[in-house]
């Protein structure tokens, strides 16, 4: 068998920067100063200066980032907040966890984002918040929903775990992902465009200081002063190593980003040339927007038997996500039932993420689409 195609290789982007990696763990350990500090500071305003916003703060996970942003919120049992069906498990557990209640709303059937005709839809008096989630690297027509929100005062809170980097056009001006709404949240995860070695996340802040002081206070247990509680906050504080490794790779995240498009232009070329746009929707990047394809989803028919036909032949794909979230068993309390959002549950019964990541070669990517092909020509 050839060379196995991973979905993601982290040791091929590790050889990248690994001298700079190693100097910045080196200057950690020297002073060390493993969790907050220096190096988790200076990260927080290189990431405001990156994302054009006023406070960023670092947190332990993506999760977690979600989970202080609902916090400041202070939300209560009988409060909603809308989200997408189509998204990983933490955009709604998040919710929950505060005691408010997620609402679905249904997504865009080319960007897979989160219809923001349909959040308008759903807005009801105990509305709070909304959470739209930029889905795979590409941001959400945010400025369908922005006034309207802004009137009502409902809060945006983004979920940008996958966009970091993504932008949209709006009126001439760049909206970045993270930058527009109340808050953002971040994951850092290893496998993410702008990813550590370990666990880590961030809340954006974009315009209101009070919030973000009050953030920094709710990861460390609620402590303005040490050992002395305002609040009851949580645990979720990122060390400074991880902080360390993040800053050597945010210098890195737009050239990344910009051989990641490179990659998604390749795939649409390859795939057009083997004439399987009948048998695979490509994903669509929307006018105005700069996807930055942390994960590169296509629609397939018959998705399950060609991704066990790819993985006989050492091609690693994933399922992003195989059951909508309405439909999971931990929601059921909801009282949601299949059929409420086709689109959702159509995408996950079709979706199928290629593998993608800065470093993938242009002969694995003819090799994957070769393979694609001969899988649809032994089904004629």
């Amino acid at each position: 068998m050839p060379d196995k195609i991973p979905s993601f290789d982290l040791t091929r982007n590790y050889e990248r920067v690994k001298e700079e990696v190693r100097v910045a763990l080196d200057r950690v350990l020297e002073t060390q100063h493993f969790i907050l500090g220096p190096e988790v500071e200076n990260f927080e305003k290189e990431m405001a200066a990156y994302l054009d916003v006023k406070h960023t703060v670092g947190c332990a996970s993506g999760t977690d980032a979600l989970v202080l942003a609902l916090m400041e919120l202070d939300l209560k049992e009988g409060d909603e907040v809308i989200t997408t069906p189509f998204t990983f498990f933490a955009t709604a557990s998040c919710i929950s966890r505060t005691g408010a209640k997620p609402v679905f709303a249904d997504v865009e059937p080319d960007s897979y984002n989160l219809s923001m005709e349909a959040v308008l839809e759903k807005i009801t008096p105990r509305t709070r918040a909304v959470i739209p989630v930029h889905l795979f690297g590409q941001t959400c027509k945010l400025e369908i929903i922005k006034p309207e929100l802004e009137k009502r005062n409902i809060k945006l809170v983004e979920d940008c775990a996958q966009a970091i980097g993504a932008h949209r056009m709006v009126n001439k001006e760049i909206w970045r992902a993270g930058a527009v709404g109340d808050m953002g949240c971040f994951s850092f995860f290893p496998t993410k465009n702008l990813g550590c070695y370990g666990d880590g996340g961030m809340i954006s802040v974009p315009r209101d200081d009070v919030a973000a002081e009050r953030i920094k206070k709710l990861r460390v247990h609620g402590a303005g002063t040490t050992y002395f509680h305002e609040e009851i906050g949580i645990n979720s504080r990122l060390d400074a190593i991880q902080a360390a490794i993040l800053r050597v790779r945010l210098r890195h995240l737009e050239e990344w980003n910009e051989e990641r498009r490179i990659v998604a232009d390749r795939y649409m070329t390859l795939l057009g040339e083997k004439g399987l746009l009948d048998k695979i929707t490509p994903p669509v990047e929307q006018p105005g927007n700069r996807h930055v394809y942390h994960q590169y989803v296509v629609r397939a028919q018959r998705r399950d038997e060609l991704m066990q036909f790819l993985a006989d032949r050492g091609i690693v794909t994933r399922v992003y996500y195989p059951l909508a979230l309405h439909l999971q068993p931990c929601f059921a309390y909801l009282g949601y039932r299949e059929g409420d959002f086709p689109v959702s549950e159509a995408l996950t019964k079709e979706v199928l993420a290629l593998p993608i990541f800065p470093e993938l070669l242009p002969e694995e990517q003819a090799r994957i689409v070769d393979e694609i092909a001969a899988f649809y020509a032994g089904q004629n």
